[in-house]
């Protein structure tokens, strides 16, 4: 029997009467990783995890996630287990040291089933820039599963595994929950710990949780928020019960749909998803109206200016002395930075960190770098003041359904434009979370954001929950056969 497609509840109660072992969905998830061959980890953590494993047999069972395999982002740094960023740079460096989040993991008794592949340091929107090749979307093999996150998302999508941990600098948690039709959430900034995530672009990433489900997403998330004294940029907020919302009515909510997320830059067909959604929340006894937002279309470009400034000035760290790669017999010091940065950064993260340097330098710093730090927070305010009339904003979370992993990369805008309805949740620091809400004429997953207000995370999944519960999809891409 297997048991890592039933449900938490039910795994919980199997571990708690004894009737299974954590080594049990451990060796499960090492067998499906195997099965789905998506080229979704970087980093495989078998001989650690099988050990964890059997460490946990002795102990009691104290919370639901206890003793559950887990997949972690590659820009989260891990103790002892290889953390690459998708990069050359980093391809043996062993952390000494784990992150806030993966801390919090490993008190709930969480696995670690191994670390997944993603784009180059984050900067991408298929996850192509990882050196070591794409991931596949369970969906359709020979589509690209999004990015950054893509290989926290193809794995649950393949039922791998429950849970992953993704992080979201212009949606990279969201954009590929959407492509593979699954559950991601980017908290409110400062929600989750920093510490101990590759910085690209502080002001704006953020850890979140990827799964398969509305309940065991804000499971994870309960796990990973709290007030962190080794990150400044850390809210401090009351830990709550993300969960104690869901299955609540959304009667007399007051939902908008801006205008630009329903315009000729997205799709007919997922318009047409969205506007049956619509009236499914309409059926709920929400309130739907249609309204017009400044700045929206001006998102990537901020995005570009902040992401691309930030990222120059945080991938300085990267010079071949202190850790990561470095250039053999080098002539002199300017030998060593010059041959360690061109052989160790994919092209992408070299044209963002000469953009970005570009943008910080002299008079341009001033001209281009901070007029857009103050347009967003003309942005965030506009998101405020929608907050006064509404409970929710909701609109297509991706363009366009998952692409071909052989579609060309020759256009550095086009990622960006993938990006292009969840960047500006990234530029206002507000919790957004994709929802799978259907499929497109070949099946592919298509995706609908929910945002609120800061720290209205609980909130989200209310709605979340109703519309899940209402559309009762089957989003597992193998159709039963898998895991069955």
């Amino acid at each position: 029997m297997k048991y890592l497609n039933q449900p938490i509840e039910e795994i919980h109660k199997l571990l708690k009467a004894k009737k299974i072992k954590p080594i049990d969905l451990v060796e499960e998830a090492f067998d499906n990783i195997e099965k789905s061959d998506c080229n979704a980890y970087i980093t495989l953590n078998k001989e650690e995890a099988l050990k964890e494993a059997k460490e946990l047999e002795s102990l009691p069972v104290d919370n639901i996630l206890f003793g559950l395999p887990i997949a972690v982002k590659d820009n989260i740094v891990t103790k002892n287990l290889r953390t690459t960023c998708a990069s050359h740079m980093l391809e043996n460096f062993i952390p000494i040291y784990n992150a806030t989040v993966v801390e919090k993991i490993k008190e709930k008794h969480m696995i670690i089933i191994g670390k997944t592949n993603m784009d180059e340091f984050a900067m991408g929107s298929s996850s192509r820039t990882s050196y070591f090749g794409a991931p596949h979307n369970p969906w359709n093999k020979d589509k690209i599963s999004g990015g950054s996150s893509g290989g926290s998302a193809s794995t649950i999508a393949a039922r791998d595994v429950l849970f992953a941990l993704g992080s979201d600098t212009g949606g990279s948690i969201r954009q590929p929950a959407s492509y593979t039709g699954i559950v991601g959430m980017k908290p409110t900034y400062g929600r989750v710990s920093r510490y101990g995530l590759v910085a690209f672009a502080s002001s704006l990433d953020q850890i979140g949780p990827m799964t398969k489900n509305v309940y065991e997403n804000a499971l994870l998330l309960n796990a990973i928020v709290g007030h962190d004294e080794k990150d400044l940029t850390s809210a401090k907020k009351e830990e709550e019960d993300f969960t104690k919302l869901i299955g609540k009515s959304i009667k007399g909510k007051k939902i908008a749909i801006p205008n630009y997320f329903v315009s000729d830059i997205v799709d007919d067909e997922i318009i047409d998803k969205i506007k049956e959604t619509e009236k499914t929340l309409e059926k709920l006894g929400a309130k739907v109206d249609y309204i017009d937002m400044k700045y929206l279309e001006h998102a990537v470009t901020l995005y570009q200016i902040i992401a691309m400034g930030e990222a120059s000035s945080n991938l300085a760290r990267f010079d071949g002395i202190r850790y990561g790669h470095s250039k053999e017999n080098p002539k002199d010091i300017r030998d060593l930075y010059f041959g360690t940065r061109a052989e160790g950064f994919g092209k992408e993260v070299k044209r963002r960190i000469m953009v970005g340097s570009y943008l910080l330098s002299g008079e341009n710093a001033r001209e281009y770098f901070y007029k857009a730090l103050s347009i967003r927070d003309d942005m965030k305010q506009e998101f405020k003041n929608v907050f006064k009339d509404y409970d929710y904003i909701i609109g297509p979370t991706t363009t366009t359904t998952a692409y071909l992993l052989t579609d060309p990369m020759d256009d550095p805008s086009k990622s960006f434009m993938d990006d292009v309805l969840v960047i500006p949740v990234n530029m206002a620091g507000l919790p957004g979370l994709n929802i799978p809400i259907g499929f497109d004429k070949n099946h592919m997953p298509i995706g609908m954001q929910i945002i609120a207000n800061s720290f209205e995370e609980a909130k989200i999944y209310s709605l979340a929950s109703a519309l899940e519960k209402e559309l009762n999809l089957d989003l597992n891409p193998y159709g039963g056969e898998k895991n069955e």
